[in-house]
């Protein structure tokens, strides 16, 4: 919950942070000139190196820790995972599928535990201080998948945590088009952040009241962060977004546009990172 002082305070996500250089740029070019205060860290990324040296070149950006289970790279070798990658390291590119399988497949769990781990330990390399944890295509919320991150939080140092839940009722007043998705989505992931909550009280690991972006889907643009912004509601909530210079430069132009730098002053909202809840 936010201060006294501070009612309304907000963290703004980039994700996919190191997985090319033109999203490296766009955070970059987001924090500098923007409302960007944090990005996610995907250690397996293509351009992992790239990002590591402008995070330390940028060290009021806070970093966390992008995990990737789905969808791209293990940290680990295929011979120390065999059934969760192939044999050119590669996750399975089909989300519901690899949820069935990490669920039902008990054998899988000391699998995806020391590819976890793997990643932790390629964060810990960077000598960055671990701002949060999150998922890559919010698989972190998975029951088998959040489940390992409670248990083992404490031993990685890890504080803070996206519960992603994006409020349907406030996404509805903000944005229309592919309501199957945002209410099949919005659910989901309220089921899924309800059974979280104890787990993650437990674990230490903080949290937003609400996280904005999830209902977006990659349509995170300059109007729907100025339609946001004065309907904020007290306390601590959290904007992610996937910023690039090529693929997605109208998620770059919503977090530069200077209408929401401006709303974010006229509305008295502080921009914190994620360690500064």
């Amino acid at each position: 919950m936010a201060s006294a002082d501070s009612p309304r305070r907000l963290v703004v996500t980039a994700d996919d942070f190191g997985r090319s250089h033109a999203i490296n740029e766009a955070i970059i070019e987001a924090h500098t000139t923007g409302i960007l205060t944090c990005a996610s860290l995907i250690v397996t990324g293509g351009a992992f190196d790239h990002a590591v040296e402008l995070a330390h070149a940028h060290p009021a950006l806070g970093v966390g820790l992008h995990l990737c289970l789905v969808c791209g790279r293990s940290a680990l070798k295929p011979t120390q995972i065999p059934n969760l990658v192939d044999d050119h390291y590669h996750f399975s590119s089909r989300p519901v599928w690899a949820g069935l399988r990490y669920f039902f497949a008990r054998e899988l769990r000391w699998q995806l535990r020391h590819e976890l781990e793997g990643q932790v330990q390629k964060f810990r390399t960077t000598g960055l201080a671990l701002d949060h944890l999150n998922g890559h295509l919010n698989l972190h919320l998975h029951p088998t998948v959040l489940s390992l991150i409670s248990r083992h939080a404490p031993a990685w140092k890890a504080r803070h945590f996206r519960l992603t839940r994006d409020p349907f009722w406030l996404n509805a007043r903000l944005a229309g088009g592919a309501w199957a998705y945002r209410l099949s989505h919005a659910l989901i992931f309220n089921l899924l952040s309800w059974r979280a909550r104890p787990a993650l009280r437990r674990a230490g690991l903080r949290h937003t009241d609400a996280v904005f972006g999830l209902l977006q889907n990659g349509r995170v643009t300059e109007d729907y962060v100025a339609r946001l912004l004065p309907r904020l509601p007290l306390g601590d909530f959290e904007l992610y977004a996937h910023p690039s210079r090529d693929t997605a430069r109208h998620e770059l132009e919503a977090l530069t546009s200077s209408r929401v730098k401006a709303l974010v002053v006229q509305h008295g909202i502080r921009l914190v990172r994620y360690q500064d809840l």
